[in-house]
C-alpha cells in the first residue's frame, strides 16, 4: 500500500481587507506547476489581532507568507529579524524562516524594479511616486538603490510623506523631495517614471480617480500602477490613452511573488504560470 500523507505546508497572507487580494491564485498555480503539496490561505486579520496572528503563524508552522494593508509596518515588532534592505524601508510584506527565526523581507520594491527593468533601466531616472505608505517606501528605496537620480514623493499628508523623505535622504544617495499635494498633481516636464503607490482604484472602487492631472503625462513616460485588482485601473486606461508605456499591477504582483515563492520553497517558479493564473481569474 502506498504511503498516504494529507499534511500540507501552509503559507498565506494577512491583511484587512483581503477578499479582493488575488495572490492565492498565482501562488497556488505555481505550487501545482511544481508538484508541491502546499497551500496559500487568504486570511482577514484586524490590526488589533496582528500579534495573535503572528503567534498563530509560528504555532501552526507556516512555511512563509505575506503581509498587506494595514500590517506592513506594524508587523515589524513581532518578528525576529529583518533583511538589510528591509531595515532601510521599515516596512515588511513577506515573512520567511532563516535558521529557525522569523524574518521580514520586502519584495514590493524588488518586484517593482524587476517589472520596470523589462521596459526601462531605472538608473539615472527621475521618478514621481504618489503615496507614502508601505508600497511607496519599498518602491522608493529599491529605485534609489537601483540608481534612480531623483525621487519626488507626492502625498497629501506632509507628516507621512516626510517620514519617507527622511528614509530616502538618510539611507540612499538619490536626490529626494516631498510635495504636499493639494488638488491634482501636475507631473513636471522631464519626469521619466510615474508610480501610483496608493490604494486608489482598488476593487470595489474601480473608478476612483488618482489625483493627478493626466494632461501632464507624455508619451515618453513610464507609468506604473501597483493596484492588481482590477489590473486595468482608470489610471492605467488614462495613461495608455496618453501614449505612455504602462506597467499594470499584475506585473509587480507576479515579480514580488517570484521572490517570495523562492524564499519559502527554495524553488525558482515560472513567472508566466503565475501571470497566466491571474489573467485567467480576471477574465472569468
Amino acid at each position: 500500500m502506498r504511503e498516504l500523507n494529507f499534511k500540507q505546508q501552509l503559507t498565506g497572507v494577512f491583511g484587512q481587507p483581503v477578499a479582493e487580494n488575488p495572490t492565492q491564485a498565482m501562488i497556488e498555480a505555481a505550487y501545482r506547476h511544481h508538484g508541491l503539496e502546499w497551500r496559500y490561505l487568504t486570511i482577514e486579520v484586524a490590526p488589533k489581532d496582528l500579534a495573535d496572528a503572528v503567534r498563530g503563524f509560528r504555532a501552526m508552522g507556516f512555511a512563509g507568507g505575506n503581509l498587506t494593508i494595514p500590517h506592513k509596518v506594524a508587523a515589524i515588532e513581532h518578528l525576529d529579524g529583518l533583511t538589510d534592505a528591509t531595515k532601510k524601508i521599515e516596512a515588511v510584506n513577506c515573512l520567511f524562516w532563516r535558521d529557525g527565526k522569523l524574518f521580514g523581507e520586502n519584495t514590493d520594491g524588488k518586484g517593482f524594479v524587476s517589472s520596470l527593468r523589462e521596459v526601462a533601466d531605472p538608473a539615472g531616472k527621475r521618478v514621481v511616486i504618489l503615496g507614502a505608505g508601505g508600497a511607496a517606501r519599498a518602491i522608493g528605496v529599491e529605485l534609489a538603490l537601483a540608481g534612480a537620480s531623483e525621487i519626488t514623493i507626492v502625498n497629501r499628508d506632509p507628516q507621512r510623506g516626510g517620514e519617507l523623505l527622511k528614509i530616502l535622504t538618510e539611507r540612499t544617495t538619490a536626490r529626494s523631495r516631498l510635495v504636499a499635494r493639494q488638488g491634482d498633481y501636475r507631473v513636471p516636464e522631464g519626469t521619466d517614471v510615474v508610480v501610483n503607490a496608493t490604494s486608489i482604484g482598488l476593487f470595489p472602487d474601480v473608478e476612483a480617480r488618482v489625483p493627478l492631472d493626466v494632461g501632464t503625462l507624455t508619451s515618453n513616460m513610464v507609468v506604473a500602477d501597483v493596484i492588481p485588482n482590477p489590473p486595468t485601473t482608470r489610471f492605467v486606461r488614462e495613461s495608455r490613452a496618453k501614449g505612455c508605456t504602462v506597467i499594470d499591477g499584475l506585473g509587480m504582483l507576479v515579480s514580488q511573488g517570484v521572490f517570495g515563492f523562492k524564499l519559502w520553497t527554495g524553488v525558482e517558479p515560472e513567472p508566466h504560470v503565475m501571470r497566466q493564473a491571474l489573467e485567467d481569474v480576471f477574465a472569468a
